[in-house]
């Protein structure tokens, strides 16, 4: 589709050029026929593009998804979206006369969580709240795949875990290299095509919320920012049409086809029984397909007192967000209970609630543009009490350092067998499964659709 896309602008802007020339030598007169003549062309190359992939049904379910992704924001990519926020960020930079002021905001943080932190070690610093922290392990990336084995089976035994368990790099964003691994098989091939420091960490299956937490430094406590309620999309079978199908028709779906089609590249022509729901997501990132709503409804005094106790507990920690799943029910979690800690993320961190479908623009730029402000007297405050910025150097440094480490990190094939619980490759491309149709064994999972606004439109919980 992108193609057909660059292919109409390249006749548009080539018509464009010609017309050019045609007005530089012909006389006025004749001008009106040659733009008439430029239109058709134009209107012509349009229709040959396009008129394929709208013949059918497949082509017209992803045009719409473009369509989708380019009038919602949520969906633009960060080039699009972030001009804004990176203009106010450079304007807090002059204000407070340092580029990077806003990395002392996390003293306990290589550089305040911007790039290149061990999430380990934030693990390893929230220790003093065991009870609300996911449990976890780290491998060295550098050990054969027998002794990586033998740590993971170790670590399973003596903390009384089972399959799944999740796999995560050390250093990662944006969920890379993240897996829910299934069976000793999957494991195996999985650390076999690993070569980064990984976390082992225990699967909590229940509600994932994002808890977006500040503290001035000279102020006894902290509170809550945002609460970001986080969905896993699923389709729901009806015995006939295929999964390639039930994705292009749903419409929530339809919006991030093409990456729920690459991801399910060998399931696409499974034809899912009647009333069975397909988890077309297992994990809480929305760049992946989660889903993020306003939160709001789950946030009370209880706990915002709870997340304020652990971060106190984390010597050096004052803003960023707590990912956690629960395990325990909602009422359980509103009291300040029933949950588990699987990351937290500094400095860079985002008040996610953004995203909820329907969310204004302008609201959302609002939400992170004070965001920025409070992570930069945050830092400034830091800096007055003796903490020094990371410098831009060392930044770049870091930057660097993320994209080797990150050429290491597991792939997206490596993730699609790892969460089917078996070894091996797929071989059919995205979007384009033509093979037999099989059925799947149920599984339960609750569907989301592109209407499901939660609770009630996006919030702001911000500073005074």
């Amino acid at each position: 589709m992108k193609t057909m896309f660059a292919r109409t602008s390249l006749l548009v802007g080539a018509a464009a050029v010609v017309s050019w020339i045609l007005f530089r030598l012909t006389p006025f007169e004749s001008v009106t026929s040659y733009v008439g003549l430029i239109l058709t062309v134009a209107i012509v190359a349009s229709v040959v593009s396009v008129g394929p992939a709208m013949a059918t049904d497949r082509g017209r379910r992803l045009m719409l998804s473009t369509w989708r992704r380019g009038t919602r924001w949520e969906f633009w990519p960060p080039w699009i979206f972030y001009p804004p926020v990176l203009a106010y960020v450079a304007y807090l930079m002059a204000k407070h006369r340092s580029m990077t002021v806003f990395t002392a905001t996390n003293p306990a943080i290589l550089a305040g969580g911007f790039i290149g932190e061990s999430k380990f070690d934030i693990l390893q610093g929230l220790s003093g709240s065991g009870e609300y922290v996911a449990r976890s392990s780290l491998l060295d990336g550098k050990l054969s795949t027998a002794d990586k084995m033998l740590a993971v089976r170790r670590f399973m035994v003596d903390e009384g875990l089972t399959f799944p368990i999740v796999l995560k790099p050390n250093y990662g964003q944006r969920g890379s290299g993240v897996v829910v691994v299934r069976s000793a098989e999957a494991l195996e091939a999985c650390i076999r095509q690993s070569s980064v420091d990984t976390i082992v960490q225990e699967y909590v299956d229940g509600a994932e919320f994002g808890v977006f937490y500040y503290r001035y430094p000279s102020e006894p406590h902290g509170r809550v920012f945002s609460v970001t309620e986080k969905k896993f999309p699923a389709v729901v079978g009806d015995g006939r049409r295929t999964l390639e199908q039930l994705i292009l028709h749903d419409e929530r779906a339809v919006c991030a086809a093409r990456l729920y089609c690459d991801r399910h590249r060998d399931e696409l022509s499974v034809v899912p029984a009647d009333g069975e729901a397909f988890p077309l997501v297992e994990l809480g990132t929305h760049c992946r397909g989660a889903m993020f709503l306003d939160g709001g409804w789950v946030l009370t005094q209880a706990l915002e007192d709870r997340f304020d106790a652990i971060a106190r507990g984390f010597d050096g920690f004052y803003f960023g967000r707590f990912d956690v799943r629960l395990d325990g029910d909602a009422e359980a979690f509103r009291a300040g209970h029933g949950f588990k800690i699987i990351e937290l993320n500094g400095v860079t961190s985002e008040a996610t609630h953004i995203y909820h479908p329907g969310t204004p623009l302008i609201r959302a730029y609002g939400v992170l543009m004070t965001q920025w402000r409070i992570a930069f007297e945050i830092g400034a405050e830091s800096r007055r009490c003796g903490v020094v910025p990371t410098t831009v150097r060392k930044l770049v440094e870091l930057v660097r350092e993320y994209r080797r480490i990150a050429r290491g990190h597991l792939s997206l094939t490596s993730r699609r067998n790892a969460r089917r619980g078996r070894p091996g490759r797929a071989s059919v491309l995205p979007c384009e499964s033509r093979g037999p149709a099989v059925r799947r064994r149920p599984i339960r999972a609750t569907p989301v659709r592109c209407d499901d606004r939660g609770r009630g439109p996006a919030t702001d919980r911000v500073a005074p």
